[in-house]
């Protein structure tokens, strides 16, 4: 192995070996799944939503402050943590590549809608919760959040997609599509 010299940007010499490390065997397969499975994150719009229903926004600089357009229908800290929470039973990458049918998606979505309206009401104290307007809003962000989640799983349509890209890699690694030819054969 010979190590080679070159400059970067700002023409310091860097030092490289000529000799590309071996790629494992099947590279790619994995890789690809593994990429879309960390990119399927509903986790990250409950997180989005628990800020907004707070009534906070995010500025120019990434730092979350409080918008006074958002405060008519904003709930307690509290409140959108345990909601927040609530809603995390069903938004997560498990969910999203589980195989679920629409009666259940449907009826378990409804059962998390009504455990939150069971909440609010109980807690309305604590949760800020000043007018049935703000209790419905913040029951159909709930019910839309949770409905569109497990709609991802929705025969099995997550799932078939990262089986699909599987198989795409397979193939593609298989050659590009001319016939193998052993030794002896022309």
């Amino acid at each position: 192995m010979v190590a080679v010299q070159m400059e970067d940007n700002n023409n310091n010499p860097v030092f490289y070996d000529d000799q590309a490390p071996a790629m494992p065997m099947g590279y790619g397969q994995q890789s690809d799944k593994a990429d879309l499975l960390r990119q399927i994150t509903p986790e990250k719009i409950v997180e989005l939503l628990r800020k907004r229903l707070m009534g906070q926004m995010e500025n120019e600089k990434g730092q979350w402050i409080t918008n006074k357009y958002l405060q008519t229908n904003a709930i307690s800290e509290m409140g959108a943590w345990e909601l927040s929470n609530l809603m995390l039973s069903v938004s997560n990458s498990s969910t999203s590549i589980s195989k679920l049918d629409d009666k259940t998606i449907r009826k378990r979505a409804y059962s998390l809608t009504e455990t939150s309206v069971k909440m609010m009401i109980t807690n309305w104290i604590e949760y800020e919760i000043t007018n049935t307007a703000q209790l419905n809003y913040v029951a159909e962000i709930v019910y839309s959040i949770s409905f569109i989640v497990m709609k991802q799983a929705d025969a099995e349509g997550i799932r078939k997609m990262i089986m699909s890209i599987r198989t795409e890699s397979h193939h593609s690694n298989d050659g590009d599509g001319e016939k193998k030819r052993g030794l002896f054969r022309r």
